[in-house]
């Protein structure tokens, strides 16, 4: 069993910035410095990689980390060297000098992990290698990917096995985002560690907003959503390598800076658009699934998926994609009635097996359950992988815009009495076009102008149609045959509905616009003078991010990420010791960024005091004090030029004393006098951010105030 050289907290502080762990992260962490093998399912940007990147740094060998795509290894090793943890990856991307360079580092204990790609590990029996090196941990990422039961299967994974057979005591972490009991099972007995403890952490995302929007018009409501996120990056998801060709053609004729990404591109090309996106030179990137497990970007702000997915794990994998850093991101959901239709036929015409086939038909219902939700989409999200929850989010569109029940009987006779009439051989398309009375060739090649149902719902929008026939579908008040070309059939509740007076409720119909519309009306539209300043704040140093980024060619959030710079901006550090309370902020980032963000937001608060923004920042205060007393004057002489009280000036000393500023106390008060107070002060246990009052009083009023808040500070020292 490898043996731990340090505590995880001190490495969570020194390399990662953070004070605390994430939820189970703790005990997964001390379980496998324990020496012990686990399963652990966390969300993407649940903060897996901790997991094993926190004990490689507690053990004295290597941690070997098994990951399927290249960019994603290439973009982690690039953040763990930011942090100061000695990383390197091997796989076909690099030349044979290049691999032998870093398999002899690895050999001389030079690095702390190194990342192996599924195929290189098994090939040419690379494990004689392995059995070079110190290992300490196996990780084995993606670790879904083993099993045939999982949604993205590959066979070398199968073989990964052969690493618990070699090293049996050498702990091993498998971790994936998405996995059911099936796959969970599998990933086990296929890898070898069947009595793995199982970490499943909590698959909410409360950063994410849900929202869902009808299929039509997708291009302008895409188009509308980016310009009002115009610093923000995000993802495109789509069905179709032509999809993705035509959407990103489309945006950029709208002015927004698209490019499409899918697998039958040069693997050149693949990369070349997946590095400008990571670093932040492209804003929108559309594409198939294809792109996306490989990317290991923390500030996608939002996602949209033009396109259904199949499932719910692929849904769930692709917009925990967005707000990987814990800020806020945005997921949008395109749903029609064609989207179930042509996944449908996907599936029906595939060769897989019958049983295959009806568990791709289940998981594809439960999609279009969250996409036809009446309720919190987040409370269905989590039903799906057995979470119940007992609150509604507040942070999607039916908890922000809750549905409203009409009674919609006349409405679903009416089309009810349409697909009687046409003996139920109609789809959605030519139904709407006869209930709104529409005269084109199909019509009147079947005659349905002659329809006494022809035209009866004039009154209502095609797109109002559409959402209401969709819900009836749904509620069961009519049949779809899948088999007979989609067309719709009557059941006993149609029958009950056209004769028998059956109610029938609907969520009364809105259109994209007027939700977003409605949301936008009740949201506050002011925002507060210290919320202006903040922001801009977050912007002037996210330009210094990404002109540091770009000068070093890398990506922007490697530097620093949002949440870091969104922590900076909101507690405006101006010294080291205040910035290391930053989180995300270890001692290499210290070391390599902090002082020149800290001269920068210095320079910010400068020039908004200057231009007559008052802004609420001490830090500002105590540098226009800390330059007076450098210049030589007095504190009599600062407090007259500031306008302040000489204790609040004496107070400001003292403060920049605390925080490591070369200031001399003692000018101002003896040795003497400190001993006395500080020796009153034990009498009646004041200690430091005590109120002053008691302990002048006790005194009998002999120390003025300044004297008794300087003797108390030299005392802390």
């Amino acid at each position: 069993m490898p043996t731990p050289n340090t505590s995880k907290e001190s490495v969570l502080k020194k390399y990662f910035g953070y004070d605390t762990f994430r939820p189970l992260q703790s005990e997964i962490i001390e379980r496998t410095i324990q020496g012990h093998d686990s399963l652990v399912l966390m969300p993407t940007g649940g903060g897996k990689s901790v997991c094993f990147q926190v004990p490689a740094m507690v053990f004295e060998g290597i941690t070997v980390v098994i990951s399927p795509l290249i960019a994603l290894m290439k973009d982690q090793v690039e953040a763990l060297l930011a942090n100061g943890i000695p990383a390197a990856f091997i796989n076909s991307s690099l030349s044979g000098d290049e691999m032998s360079a870093i398999e002899r580092k690895a050999r001389n204990g030079e690095l702390k992990i190194i990342y192996i790609s599924p195929e290189k590990l098994i090939s040419q029996n690379y494990i004689e290698f392995i059995k070079q090196l110190k290992v300490s941990l196996f990780a084995i990422d993606e670790a879904h990917c083993v099993s045939t039961w999982g949604h993205d299967f590959r066979p070398e994974y199968t073989k990964l096995s052969i690493l618990k057979q070699t090293f049996p005591a050498v702990p091993l972490i498998a971790l994936t985002a998405t996995a059911d009991r099936a796959t969970r099972k599998d990933i086990m007995n296929q890898l070898g560690v069947s009595h793995a403890k199982v970490f499943i952490s909590s698959f909410d995302r409360p950063n994410l907003s849900l929202s869902v929007a009808p299929g039509r018009n997708r291009l302008k409501i895409i188009s509308d959503f980016i310009k009002k996120r115009k610093n923000q990056t995000g993802i495109i998801y789509c069905l179709s390598r032509k999809n993705t060709e035509d959407l990103a053609d489309s945006l950029r004729r709208e002015g927004i800076n698209a490019k499409y990404y899918h697998a039958k591109m040069d693997a050149e090309d693949r990369n070349r658009i997946q590095n400008e996106f990571i670093k932040d030179k492209i804003q929108v990137i559309v594409a198939t699934i294809a792109f996306g497990m490989g990317i290991d970007k923390s500030n996608v702000r939002w996602v949209i998926h033009y396109s259904l997915p199949s499932n719910i794990e692929s849904f769930y994998q692709e917009i925990g994609r967005a707000g990987r850093d814990g800020m806020r991101a945005d997921t949008l959901l395109f749903y029609s009635y064609n989207d179930i239709m042509i996944r449908h036929d996907m599936i029906q015409n595939s060769e897989l097996p019958l049983l295959m086939k009806e568990v791709q038909q289940a998981k594809l219902d439960r999609m279009k359950q969250y996409a036809e939700a009446e309720i919190c989409r987040r409370r269905i999200l989590l039903s799906y992988f057995n979470e119940a929850v007992e609150k509604d989010c507040g942070n999607c569109d039916i908890c922000q815009n809750p549905p409203l029940k009409i009674d919609a009987t006349i409405i679903a006779q009416k089309a009810l009495s349409a697909i009687t009439r046409t003996n139920e051989k109609v789809a959605m398309g030519m139904l709407i076009d006869i209930l709104r009375g529409s005269n084109n060739k199909k019509i009147i090649d079947h005659r349905y102008h002659e329809l006494k149902t022809f035209g009866v719902g004039k009154d209502l929008k095609i797109d109002e149609w559409a959402d209401y026939i969709q819900q009836m579908l749904n509620s069961g008040v009519m049949d779809i045959a899948y088999e007979d070309a989609h067309t719709f059939k009557l059941n006993n509740t149609s029958n009950a509905v056209l004769h028998d007076g059956k109610k029938v409720n609907l969520v009364r119909y809105e259109s994209y616009d007027a939700k977003k519309t409605r949301k936008e009306e009740a949201a506050p539209k002011e925002k507060t003078k210290k919320e202006i300043v903040r922001d801009a704040l977050f912007e002037r140093l996210r330009a210094l991010r990404k002109d540091i980024a770009d000068k070093k060619d890398i990506p922007a959030f490697v530097v620093f990420s949002d949440a870091t710079l969104a922590d900076m901006a909101q507690r405006r550090p101006i010294n080291k010791s205040q910035m290391m309370d930053v989180s995300g902020i270890g001692e290499q980032k210290m070391q390599q960024y902090g002082n020149v963000f800290i001269d920068e937001i210095v320079l910010f608060l400068r020039e908004n005091n200057q231009t007559g923004n008052k802004i609420a920042s001490k830090g500002l205060t105590y540098l226009e004090t800390f330059d007076l007393y450098q210049k030589g004057f007095s504190p009599a002489e600062i407090a007259q030029t500031r306008n302040l009280s000489e204790t609040t000036i004496f107070s400001h000393l003292a403060t920049l004393f605390e925080e490591g500023k070369k200031i001399d106390l003692y000018q101002y008060i003896t040795k003497a006098e400190v001993q006395t107070i500080l020796q009153a002060a034990e009498s009646i246990n004041t200690k430091k951010g005590d109120a002053i009052k008691p302990l002048y009083d006790a005194m009998d009023e002999q120390y003025e105030y300044y004297k008794i808040r300087l003797a108390l500070t030299l005392g802390n020292r």
